[in-house]
């Protein structure tokens, strides 16, 4: 078989190495190293190789790499094309995968963490529904992103810029717990929040099952000073401690850069570690450089050695065109590079390297759009230029070395400026024109790395082609490079910096410098600020800083600034979609729900088939209570985009709103056929599973939904909830206070916590953790309205009044907490405005059989009897009824009906009847009966006793045992129990044969005190 030809790259790279020389201390420890175990005390595990530009560092590297890979080690090179963590793994995948050794798991978490980032971003202003009812959230989506503006993530985008520490811990634990709801499980989250925590484990991992199989792994990561600050501190972990599991032994780290290590955060590695510090070649190592290449003429030599002061990559370019000629040697104004275009004998070379400088970085087709030459003379030009000395390679591009291609632009700038300013403007029409090209399709071109290129290098050439408005159009492109991630925005004010050099633009540099400095912060808004204050954007790259500014706001969750920032968008701009859509996120937010169905009605207007603005502006009209305009939207989203979970889900909760609990199940196990780990819909559909009285099912759902978001404390307070309505008191406080650990300012875990300690009488406690959540979010109506039950329990009428008030205030639609105002009036005697708020809360859809009753006893104690007879639907109401009307006859037959259903209080109401038609003394069997009944345990509710105790006593003529039980009544009761109370005794005043004298004062003493509390709770 034919042995296979090698490619172009190795045979560049072999003649690159056939000719390097110098630097033999370095590769000498280099390779006794690799013959050391890593057992042996001498064994280092990283080297560090610094000096300045131009001694040699990447050939080195480079070098050092090859050196290896001849020792059988496996290696990896990182240089500045990463911009963080997760892409320097991806570089280390991709070249090990070249050399056989897969690191799938790894591969397929970094394809997991770019889909759970976009994610995140791509939720543009798409509102995942908030639930509704007991312990509904403030907030229970994530809202991240927008189309092209903002990655949000630490140290990726718009986050923590205009907070505090206080405001960005508080931030911080909201937003995990919002990706927790969101996402498959906490890998998911971890891989948006901090992907190297998920991604170095796997790393590590994968490295250990590699490492078995060969001697070595030498990782080489270059140009450090630039990629140090990011990897830096991730490296030093993974190398010195055992955080993210162990790196095998036989790994070995190399690193070059322009500045020696930090000792800060290295010093105690030193012993570990070979610090190669690199400067010029000696005199010796020079010469042999020149003599290698046939460099010999001493005048010649000297002239080599004076230019290039000894720099590796001048002294191999100008050995490269192996000048033999010293005519020219007397010229000491020639720098390096001009000699070596004179020594370079062929004028196509020639004119090949200088224009080839012009682009930062250099592939076959920017070569074809630089160099004009015929077609077939092409790929030999791009090949003998690839094999220049300072010419690198730099992934799929190669790029000239700095010291190189700067004094090349120099000349060609100084030599003809008009040339250069077109040969720029030739190449920034080149990159737009494939720039336009490229974006043909793309929903946003800023998600594609290949259109950011383009549109990067483009906006370089137009800096260098000095175009009189290169400068701000430049400017409103960083804007959109600080909306789209930060690390993108960098490489612009890197470029700026790099153009304004290239072209000695003070301006430009300065701008890129002070771009630079406002980027180090975790976050754009400095820089955001900086350009509208100083750039003279227009006014469309006004109103995206503008808009991205309040992004940095609204995920900080000052909404205040948010809506004010995207109101200035709108102004200069009134067709910025996003900025609408950014601003109506907020307004959800603040629940003002008809204020962000306005912003997406514009969106809609601009963008009328966008199914999830449709999606959003539905779940928002469900929120206000327009469930037929929601469903329009909804089913209008679905129609468009069938895979859209979140219309489906929220669809179905539209459906359970109106109370159609089959259309919602279906709609609901629609999102989850699409997702069957979406969260949100499994809460959802476990709400209707209640309504449909499937507890168990409900409790599934739940089940499932804590599984997958288990440190949402959301989820378990809703599953807390559940199991507190099911009886299981100890799981359902369990799963509280596990909510509470996660996040202890989330308000409706302490009101539901606070609503079942009240339900087991704690009050106490109850109030604690209401007032808690009341602290936490003092607009929230269910905690309302359970506090006020607490303090009605309590006798603390005044505040059970306020907080039943400021509830409806809240929730004017709420039939629940109307019907909590309703019974709080009526416990201080405030009929005329329960009878008034029982006729609105029938027009809520409240519980009409619960409005009935109520209005029976509204009527009955107003003196209204045939009205409370209308209203009537039990035999209770109408035995109590009948007696005060004295229809005894019509009252006993009520009351041997009710005997039926509650024997207790029927029997009540039959000693009642026959007291008032014979007298107490007839009817003493049947109050002796009740007086043996209520000395049982638990024969009647606590709050009967001291009620039923009196009454008998007065029946029983027990006076001083009624003078006893009624100083306890009249001093716990509210005015329905008064109320009944003294009718009670004034039915028995009446009767047949009463003691009238005694019982008249005692019946004046509970008429005051029930008249004192109507009296002091009067509007």
């Amino acid at each position: 078989m034919a042995q296979a030809r090698p490619s172009m790259q190795e045979l560049i790279g072999r003649r690159r190495r056939a000719g390097f020389v110098g630097r033999s201390d370095e590769r000498a420890a280099f390779r006794e190293n690799l013959d050391l175990p890593p057992e042996d005390e001498r064994h280092r595990f990283l080297f560090h190789i610094h000096g300045n530009a131009g001694v040699g560092k990447t050939y080195l590297v480079r070098e050092l790499e090859q050196i290896a890979r001849e020792r059988g080690a496996l290696t990896a090179y990182v240089d500045e094309g990463v911009g963080s963590v997760p892409e320097a793994m991806a570089a280390l995948c991709h070249q090990l995968a070249q050399q056989g050794h897969r690191l799938k798991r790894l591969e397929e978490a970094l394809v997991a963490h770019r889909e759970r980032r976009h994610e995140a971003e791509a939720e543009v202003a798409t509102l995942e529904p908030a639930l509704d009812g007991p312990s509904a959230l403030t907030t229970t989506a994530v809202r991240l992103g927008m189309a092209g503006v903002g990655a949000l993530v630490p140290g990726a985008g718009a986050f923590v810029g205009a907070m505090d520490a206080g405001q960005l811990a508080e931030g911080a634990a909201r937003l995990k717990a919002r990706l927790s709801a969101r996402f498959r499980d906490q890998e998911d989250v971890q891989l948006v929040l901090s992907p190297e925590r998920v991604l170095t484990p796997k790393l590590l991992d994968e490295l250990s099952a590699v490492t078995s199989s060969v001697s070595w792994l030498v990782l080489l990561f270059d140009t450090y000073e630039r990629t140090g600050p990011l990897l830096d501190g991730w490296l030093h972990e993974l190398m010195t401690t055992d955080r993210y599991g162990a790196l095998p032994a036989n790994v070995i780290v190399v690193t070059a850069g322009q500045r020696s290590f930090d000792t800060a955060r290295w010093g105690g590695f030193v012993d570990f570690m070979t610090d190669l510090p690199l400067g010029p070649f000696t005199e010796a190592e020079a010469r042999g450089l020149l003599a290698d290449r046939g460099v010999v003429a001493e005048p010649v030599v000297e002239e080599v050695l004076r230019l290039t002061g000894g720099l590796p990559v001048l002294v191999s370019t100008l050995a490269e065109a192996r000048p033999a000629d010293p005519d020219d040697v007397g010229d000491p104004s020639a720098t390096a590079v001009e000699r070596f275009l004179k020594w370079e004998p062929d004028p196509v070379r020639r004119s090949v390297a200088l224009a080839c400088a012009l682009p930062r970085r250099l592939d076959a087709d920017v070569f074809r759009a630089v160099v004009d030459c015929p077609e077939a003379e092409a790929e030999a030009l791009y090949d003998w230029l690839r094999g220049m000395p300072f010419v690198g390679e730099r992934g799929d591009r190669v790029q000239y070395h700095d010291v190189v291609r700067a004094p090349m632009l120099r000349l060609q700038r100084r030599r003809s400026p008009r040339r250069w300013t077109q040969r720029h403007g030739r190449l920034a029409e080149t990159f737009g024109r494939w720039r336009e090209e490229r974006q043909d399709g793309l929903a946003d071109p800023w998600a594609d790395e290949a259109w950011r290129e383009l549109r990067l290098a483009e906006a370089y050439h137009r800096l260098c082609a000095g175009e009189r408005t290169a400068l701000p159009v430049v400017l409103g492109g960083v804007v959109r490079a600080c909306g789209w991630r930060e690390e993108e925005a960098r490489r612009w004010a890197r470029m700026l910096v790099e153009a304004g050099t290239d072209t000695q633009a003070e301006e430009v540099i300065r701008w890129g410098r002070d771009l630079l400095r406002a980027l180090q912060a975790p976050t754009a808004a400095q820089a955001l600020t900086l350009l509208l204050d100083h750039a003279g954007l227009d006014a469309t790259s006004r109103a995206i800083a503008h808009a991205a500014r309040g992004h940095v706001f609204r995920v900080g969750d000052d909404y205040e600034r948010a809506v004010s920032e995207y109101g200035r968008a709108v102004a200069l701009d009134p067709d910025l979609v996003f900025a609408y859509a950014g601003r109506a996120a907020v307004r959800a937010e603040l629940r003002d729900f008809e204020g962000a169905v306005t912003d997406l009605d514009r969106v809609l207007v601009l963008d009328p088939d966008n199914a999830r603005h449709l999606a959003a502006r539905g779940d928002h009209l469900r929120m206000c209570g327009h469930q037929d305009a929601a469903l329009r939207d909804l089913t209008r989203a679905i129609e468009l985009d069938p895979t859209l979970r979140s219309a489906w889900a929220t669809r179905g909760a539209v459906h359970r709103a109106i109370g159609d609990h089959d259309l919602a199940l279906a709609d609901l196990d629609r999102a989850l056929e699409i997702d069957p780990d979406f969260v949100w819909a499994l809460v959802v559909r476990a709400r209707v599973r209640r309504s449909r009285g499937e507890r168990e099912l409900q409790l599934a759902d739940l089940d499932r939904a804590v599984a997958l978001a288990p440190e949402a404390p959301w989820t378990l307070c809703e599953r807390g909830d559940a199991l507190s309505a099911v009886g299981r008191e100890e799981e359902a406080l369990a799963d509280y206070q596990r909510a509470i650990g996660l996040d202890d300012a989330y308000a409706s875990v302490y009101a539901s916590r606070g609503a079942l300690h009240g339900k087991h009488g704690r009050d106490e406690e109850s109030l604690a953790d209401l007032d808690r959540a009341l602290s936490l979010a003092p607009h929230y109506p269910w905690a309302l309205v359970h506090r006020s039950k607490a303090h009605r329990r309590r006798g603390a009428y005044d505040k059970a009044l306020a907080d039943s008030y400021r509830a409806v205030e809240l929730d004017p639609e709420s039939a629940w907490a109307l019907a909590n105002k309703i019974q709080t009036d009526m416990r201080v005697g405030r009929l005329e405005q329960a009878r008034v708020d029982l006729e609105r809360y029938v027009t809520l859809a409240g519980d009409l059989a619960w409005a009935n009753r109520q209005s029976a006893r509204v009527h009955l104690w107003s003196g209204r009897f045939e009205k409370a007879l209308a209203d009537a639907d039990t035999a209770a109401t109408r035995s109590a009824v009948h007696l005060l009307m004295g229809n005894w006859t019509l009252a006993r037959r009520s009351a041997e009906q009710q005997r039926v259903v509650d024997e207790p209080w029927g029997l009540w109401n039959l000693a009642l009847a026959v007291s008032g038609e014979e007298g107490a003394h007839a009817a003493r069997p049947l109050w002796t009966r009740l007086a043996h009944a209520a000395r049982q345990p638990d024969a009647y509710p606590p709050w009967a006793h001291a009620f039923m105790e009196a009454t008998i006593s007065a029946a029983l003529e027990a006076w001083a045992a009624l003078d006893t039980w009624l100083h306890r009544a009249l001093a716990g009761y509210d005015w329905p129990n008064l109320a009944t109370l003294a009718n009670c005794l004034d039915l028995l005043l009446h009767s047949p044969g009463s003691d009238r004298a005694r019982l008249t004062p005692r019946l004046a003493r509970t008429v005051a005190a029930r008249d004192a509390i109507r009296a002091r709770y009067a509007q």
